[in-house]
């Protein structure tokens, strides 16, 4: 007979191979044609609702691998936040305007440009981001990002730019914002102002200068020693070209100073506790100090400009240190924040004799036209002809650079339009509601504190096209700013009904109010002002724009979550732009996520050549396992990415999706409506797997919650490859290939398989949502069956599994288990036997309560141990297997007796005591009499 056809063998009813990078399109398009996004929120209407808002990627280029971990955690935390009970929708969106983009259209059109109109440019740059929109949206979705991909928000539509002109101009109209003349980082390639948020720091070399200003004020009567001498004050610079922009020599007005007198450099003002080290520099070995000189006494005195037939005055700062240089300090009030700020106590303008392309205005005389950088060396060389040069040598620093042109920037004092972070106590008010946000992980917190607590005043404007203008408006007359209540209303509804567009077709009578005059001089003759505004403000306002305007989402936000750059960028721009309009943050919480990294921790680099990108991975594996990489990493910290990681998280994948499929086969014939068994009637290892289910269940949804990921993953993998696959399926099998199909010990198995499977595949819903998905398809049919696992609730701790007496005995129980294990694969190392069926085992334990429990197994002790035969040793014997782990268990293994029953395997000595089965053991035959065979 074949006993084979006698057999509850498995159906396998779930592919072998997941072939996720095939099948997962699949997916998509029936989740697609079936609506399931709609039915969600349909099923979620009127449950409280939990808004996360997404912060705009650029809509420029492709996707890469830091998009990818950003937007499958929001997916995973929507996910999860939908299936704990809540009404949680997902709007994505773009960031549409700014620099990169019109930068890359200004490439492509070429000459083109000089004849086009500034609207026609502006079309460009919105074709240009349209294009890339589409093409991130498809990237989006198949990473099986779920949301509202139909009506994303964008910045560029007309109901958001309207809603940006509508906050700059309530900012406006409050008075925190100011057009004014201070130092602001300046892009010479862009040719535009730029944001802290768009600079980056990298190495530089500049030259370093030592150089000498002749003092012009006789300061005999401070110190009678240099009465009628030739006296200089020495200051250093690493920016040569900001000389010919000097007003000023600060010092500090606590240091000490004094005159310094040299054999060959005359007598020189320094501080005094930097004399020893500044004259080693300088390799002069014979120096005197002829006296100290007060700070506060040099104050207002003039010095001669090195270059020019000006006066410079020294001036005090707090700013001023003696960390390097001389203690006294080159101030050009036009190119450095410090110094402007300095430079205002004394009256001082700020000095910026530098054009909109770096190169210097005609009033530098001898550098007209060059540009500034350039013209290091000829200033160098000029104040080296005036014996002014103490010290000259190549240094290289950080130093700011663009953003997007990746060239050095410069600090330049031009008209903008600023927030102040203090008039009204924007500074003071966004410190304050940071205490009131949960920001994840708790370093955040310090970060952002000490970014606004230091910040300038934000400069809003930018010289290019494509963006939201500036909605105000200048008398032609006087030059007075014109914003009103009804001049903002008006652009709000123009920009509405025709995009920002209009702004550049129309001219100031037709885009005013009617009527509009001059509140200062009278006039009605208006311009319009030329700047747009910064990327961040459009950004930043989406708390307005999308949460409030948006029906379903609301402001503040439960959550923010952007990588831990948006410090200093969305984060920050929409903290000040809401406590500045509302009072309030706009969100409750904010997480942080690191950068991806390679597996050395190396930044990612093309030139390197470590670059993973996403669609290479979803291609090879699957998008799932890509989840499964973002899911797996303490995303908290830099999260490490290669081909042997995937490679590894892909195994692990298989692992979990076999254990699946190993259940999914063996419930075949499983009818929940009519076949599930009680728990209390169960075997002790059925209901202690159920105790260890529950558990995890415990565990992983606190991890949701805390929005812990990789607690999940490593819970459920460990509990699929350790506890499922290697212990009570393997034990199990025998139960259910071998008894009868409705065999009640059968039905408790498949009952915890079932509520098991039931419970992983919701479980993992969130992260692996297709493979959770098809996993649902193919579990048994029942009353009331969601269409999809997405349309579930998350899985809930059935009180009933709950058994920790019971868990204790079998932590027991499982340590001698593996002890076992090593036991008998000595024996299969020496070929005493091959299979553990082949085997016979004799147990001794020094341990009466684990004695007590083994014994309580009787004859199904053998299947604790998937041997043929398993008894207890009373006392110890001589020359057994002794384990290293629990002390006094000794484990004796022997070839089992008897002959091996063909349907079972095991060897039994009463296999062919039937003739009508001769093939099978006793229990294998009363299987088959049930049957019917």
């Amino acid at each position: 007979m074949d006993y084979k056809k006698t057999l509850n063998l498995p159906v396998t009813r779930f592919a072998m191979k997941a072939n996720l990078a095939n099948r997962e399109p699949e997916q998509l398009k029936e989740w697609e044609k079936s609506g399931l996004y709609r039915k969600i929120r349909q099923s979620s209407a009127g449950k409280e609702t939990f808004i996360l808002h997404d912060g705009p990627p650029y809509a420029n280029g492709n996707l890469h691998i830091g998009h990818a971990i950003n937007k499958i955690l929001k997916d995973i935390i929507i996910r999860s936040k939908q299936m704990a009970g809540f009404d949680a929708p997902y709007v994505p969106g773009w960031d549409c305007h700014g620099l990169p983009i019109e930068h890359n259209v200004d490439k492509k059109l070429g000459s083109k440009k000089k004849d086009m109109t500034p609207v026609q440019i502006r079309q460009a740059c919105r074709k240009y981001a349209e294009g890339f929109v589409d093409i991130q949206r498809e990237e989006f979705k198949r990473f099986g990002v779920a949301g509202e991909w139909d009506e994303p928000y964008l910045t560029m539509n007309n109901a958001y730019e309207a809603r940006i002109a509508k906050e700059c101009g309530e900012f406006a109209l409050s008075g925190d914002m100011f057009l004014g003349k201070k130092p602001i980082y300046w892009c010479c390639s862009c040719e535009t102002a730029l944001a802290e948020a768009e600079i980056e720091y990298k190495d530089h070399g500049s030259p370093s200068i030592f150089v000498k200003f002749p003092v012009k004020d006789d300061l005999g009567d401070l110190l009678t020693a240099i009465g009628g001498r030739e006296v200089f004050v020495a200051i250093w610079t690493t920016t040569p070209w900001t000389i010919p922009a000097n007003l000023a020599v600060c010092l500090h007005p606590s240091f000490e100073y004094c005159a310094v007198e040299t054999e060959n450099q005359g007598v020189i003002i320094m501080a005094k506790e930097l004399v020893d080290s500044v004259m080693s520099r300088f390799n002069i070995t014979e120096y005197k100090i002829l006296g100290d000189l007060s700070p506060l006494d040099l104050e207002n005195r003039k010095c001669s400009h090195p270059m020019y037939e000006r006066d410079s005055i020294f001036i005090l700062g707090e700013h001023v240190t003696l960390e390097a240089g001389t203690g006294c300090v080159h101030t050009a009030p036009g190119h450095g924040a410090d110094d402007h700020i300095a430079g205002l106590k004394y009256g001082l303008e700020p000095y910026s004799p530098v054009l909109d392309n770096g190169c210097f205005a005609d009033d530098v005389k001898g550098f007209e036209g060059q540009f500034i950088m350039k013209a290091n060396k000829g200033i160098i060389a000029m104040l080296d002809e005036r014996s002014l040069i103490l010290k000259h040598e190549d240094m290289s620093h950080s130093y700011p650079h663009c953003w997007r042109c990746k060239k050095p920037v410069i600090f330049r004092a031009t008209p903008q339009w600023f927030i102040s972070m203090d008039k009204q106590e924007l500074r003071k008010k966004s410190l304050e509601e940071i205490d009131n946000v949960n920001w994840i992980p708790s370093w955040g917190k310090a970060r952002i504190y000490s970014m606004i607590e230091h910040r300038p005043d934000w400069c809003l404007s930018r010289q290019r096209s494509w963006g939201v203008p500036i909605p105000v408006f200048h008398c032609k007359t006087c030059q007075e700013v014109y914003v009103t209540r009804e001049s903002v209303d008006k652009i709000h509804g123009l920009f509405l009904e025709h995009s920002s567009d209009i702004w550049f077709e129309k001219n100031a009578d037709f885009l005013m109010p009617e009527g509009a005059i001059c509140a200062k001089c009278g006039s009605s003759d208006f311009g319009k002002d030329h700047n747009i505004l910064d990327v961040w403000f459009d950004s930043g306002v989406s708390h307005a724009a999308v949460l409030e305007e948006r029906e379903g989402l609301k402001r503040p936000a439960d959550l923010y979550l952007e990588g831990s750059d948006q410090h200093r960028g969305w984060f920050h721009s929409s903290l000040l732009t809401a406590v500045g309009r509302t009072g309030k943050a706009p969100y409750k919480s904010v997480l942080t996520h690191g950068f991806v990294v390679d597996s050395d921790g190396k930044k990612m680099s093309k030139s390197v050549g470590n670059v993973v990108a996403p669609e290479k991975i979803i291609k090879q594996h699957g998008a799932d396992i890509l989840r499964l990489w973002v899911a797996s990493a303490d995303y908290r910290d830099d999260v490490r990415i290669s081909d042997n990681i995937v490679r590894q998280l892909s195994d692990a994948y298989r692992r979990i999706r076999n254990t699946c499929r190993f259940m999914l086969g063996n419930l075949f014939d499983f009818n929940p409506a009519k076949d599930i068994r009680p728990i209390d009637g169960m075997g002790d290892m059925d209901r202690f797997i159920l105790h260890r289910m529950g558990e995890i269940l415990e565990k992983s949804i606190k991890a949701y919650d805390a929005y812990e990921f990789h607690t999940i993953y490593h819970a459920v993998h460990n509990f699929c490859t350790v506890e499922l696959s290697a212990f009570y399926l393997d034990i199990i099998k025998d139960r259910l290939y071998t008894s009868p199909a409705g065999e009640g010990a059968r039905r408790d198995a498949q009952t915890v398989m079932y509520s098991i499977l039931d419970a992983v595949v919701r479980l993992m819903a969130p992260i692996l949502p297709f493979t959770a998905e098809e996993v649902w398809t193919h579990m048994p049919d029942c009353e009331g069956k969601a269409e999809s696992v997405h349309l579930t609730s998350r899985p809930s701790v059935d009180g009933s599994w709950k058994d920790d007496i019971l868990a204790v005995r079998w932590a027991k129980i499982l340590d001698v288990r593996s002890e076992v294990t090593k036991a008998l694969e000595e024996s299969r190392a020496a070929k005493l036997i091959g299979h553990p069926l082949d085997a016979s085992l004799s147990i001794y334990t020094a341990d009466s309560d684990v004695k007590e429990i083994l014994a309580s197994f009787g004859a199904d002790l053998r299947d604790v141990f998937i041997v043929s035969d398993a008894s207890l040793l009373q006392e110890p014997v001589e020359n057994a297997w002794t384990s290293k782990e629990i002390e006094g268990l000794q484990v004796v293994v022997k070839k089992a007796g008897g002959e091996k029953c063909e349907r079972c395997w095991k060897y039994d000595t009463t296999t062919g005591s039937r003739e009508d089965f001769p093939g099978t053991c006793n229990r294998c035959s009363a299987a088959l009499d049930i049957i019917g065979v």
